[in-house]
């Protein structure tokens, strides 16, 4: 289970970073603002998972908060299409990112303390990655840049401890909450990054950002309140 669930994350992470070749990163961005529907919508289907109506229109209104609030506006060259390569890999990767909820959501069944989830995802996406690299040669370009760049090997170093520390929390977070709501912050990070810098460093907001930030608070907050699937008592 846990070697299937490495497989996913991988998946996911791959398809989204390849899809940076065809679309632009502001799309990547508000592509990926859509894992918790694609969370909730396979736990359902393949974890058994139930919500009330309310956790679905809150979900929704995150979702479309986020979207309305990263949105970037411009003009699309001529040449763009509604759906292309870049956007099917999106969908593959949103995909394998509601499997790999899926997979969580089986484990924690088994009472799995996070730092196990931790270990067995980790090292099985350290072999799918070990064997994708040799099988596409780029671990060794990889090498070579770092031998002909070795002031960057600090700074991976520097990222591969924070990464760890992170993944702490996000795991912590899944064992104890589930997986949905992990997607749920991690999809609102980059907003409430975004929305810091305006309260700390005066960046102005487009009305329409400030759409979205309405649109979210009030999704946070009635998933605070009303989103709640509370177990049914049993009578002795």
């Amino acid at each position: 289970l846990s070697f299937l669930c490495g497989c996913t994350y991988v998946g996911a992470m791959l398809a989204s970073n390849a899809s940076l070749k065809w679309v632009n990163y502001p799309t990547q961005v508000l592509g990926k603002s859509c894992k918790p529907i694609t969370v909730m919508i396979l736990g359902v289907f393949f974890a058994g998972k139930r919500y009330n109506s309310v956790k679905y229109l809150a979900v929704l209104m995150i979702v479309c908060g986020v979207a309305l609030f990263m949105f970037k506006d411009g003009k699309s060259s001529a040449n763009e299409t509604v759906f292309g390569v870049g956007e099917f890999l999106l969908l593959v990767s949103l995909t394998l990112d509601g499997l790999t909820g899926v997979y969580q959501e089986k484990m924690r069944g088994y009472a799995t303390k996070p730092h196990y989830m931790m270990m067995a995802l980790n090292l099985s996406a350290l072999v799918v990655m070990s064997v994708w690299l040799m099988v596409t040669g780029e671990i060794w370009q990889g090498i070579s840049f770092c031998t002909k760049h070795p002031q960057i090997v600090p700074e991976i170093i520097t990222f591969s401890l924070a990464s760890a520390l992170g993944q702490n929390f996000i795991y912590i977070t899944v064992t104890e909450f589930g997986p949905l709501v992990c997607s749920i912050i991690t999809t609102t990070r980059k907003f409430f990054t975004i929305l810091g810098s305006v309260i700390l460093f005066g960046n102005a907001l487009l009305t329409r950002q400030w759409i979205g930030t309405i649109i979210v608070f009030a999704g946070l907050a009635l998933d605070s309140l009303y989103g709640k699937t509370h177990k049914p008592t049993v009578k002795a």
